[in-house]
């Protein structure tokens, strides 16, 4: 079986792979969704998925249009490409788009225009599928962003409403059936409460191993890592709970120090609880490139101490 560990694999070599008889999960046909917004936004269009308001848009006249309905500021996306923040836009008027709808080849592949979702906090849920079907799920999370960027996952996502965690998992487990997903599937939402409605909205598919289940690598039963595993190898999944009431994680950024190791070590003997772990990338201003997780009971205490952790590893905070 070949899996990803991320959706940006060139079709030439998934049809060969399909070509050679190689057995695929999650399948290239499911993994379009989570690599072309247009297609992913069209299939949950037609199956009725709460989703903010969209549209096509190759011209000023198409982005024109799809301002007087939804209002500025929108969000305009390329179709493929694009993670923690690249590939987005937040325009504010017609001369924000000018740029880029000038590109090369825009008028072909065309934008995704999307109203900006007026919302209460961003959310995560995170399945595993496997091709027999069994399908399992983690709680729902709270993901705080900055500057695009996630830095802090909680879970499960504080004071979040039974019934809304409830149809967001059923959300999710619907979309892992209906596109076919096998293996883990991240679904990004925005919690928008409306009255009467949908309290969420659908904003992004991950089809692997995510950002946002990292927590449960030490903070539940099964890690996602390993549940994918099981998953594209059709084995029974492993159990998805927390094995604390709050499982947090904290992402380490890169910042201003190239050699991380000695303030790792620091980190390490400061809190003989934090669960680090460092991905071996070069350091770049915003780049991920590691993550903390601690688990206990006090929300507040677990948030403070992991949020420390990071920013002493990559040198916002130096005692």
């Amino acid at each position: 079986v070949v899996t990803f560990d991320h959706e940006h694999v060139p079709a030439p070599v998934l049809s060969a792979l399909v070509a050679a008889g190689v057995p695929l999960h999650p399948t290239p046909e499911a993994l379009v969704f989570a690599q072309d917004k247009l297609a992913m936004r069209s299939r949950l269009t037609e199956m009725g998925m709460p989703c903010p308001r969209w549209a096509l848009a190759r011209s000023a006249a198409d982005v024109a249009a799809f301002a007087d309905e939804a209002g500025w500021p929108l969000l305009a996306k390329t179709p493929r490409g694009g993670d923690d923040g690249k590939g987005v836009l937040v325009a504010r008027s017609a001369d924000d788009m000018a740029e880029w709808l000038s590109h090369e080849g825009t008028e072909e592949t065309g934008l995704l225009l999307e109203e900006k979702v007026d919302f209460v906090r961003e959310l995560a849920v995170l399945v595993a599928r496997s091709p027999s079907g069994q399908a399992a799920a983690w709680p729902v999370v709270e993901t705080v962003q900055t500057e695009g960027i996630c830095t802090e996952v909680l879970a499960p996502a504080p004071g979040l409403d039974a019934d809304l965690a409830a149809d967001a998992v059923h959300a999710a487990l619907r979309l892992a059936g209906e596109l076919d997903v096998t293996g883990v599937l991240a679904v990004e939402m925005f919690e928008v409460g409306d009255a009467g409605g949908p309290a969420f909205r659908v904003n992004e598919l991950a089809m692997r191993p995510h950002n946002s289940g990292h927590w449960s690598m030490d903070g539940a039963v099964t890690g996602q890592f390993e549940q994918h595993l099981r998953a594209v190898l059709d084995l029974p999944l492993g159990s998805p709970r927390p094995h604390e009431r709050w499982p947090v994680m904290a992402n380490v950024l890169g910042g201003d120090y190239p050699d991380l190791y000695p303030t790792y070590r620091h980190v390490m003997a400061r809190d003989p609880e934090a669960k680090v772990h460092m991905y071996g990338k070069g350091v770049r201003p915003g780049r991920k490139i590691g993550h903390v997780n601690i688990s206990g009971d006090d929300l507040a205490d677990l948030r403070e101490r992991a949020a420390h952790a990071a920013d002493y590893i990559q040198g916002v905070v130096t005692e």
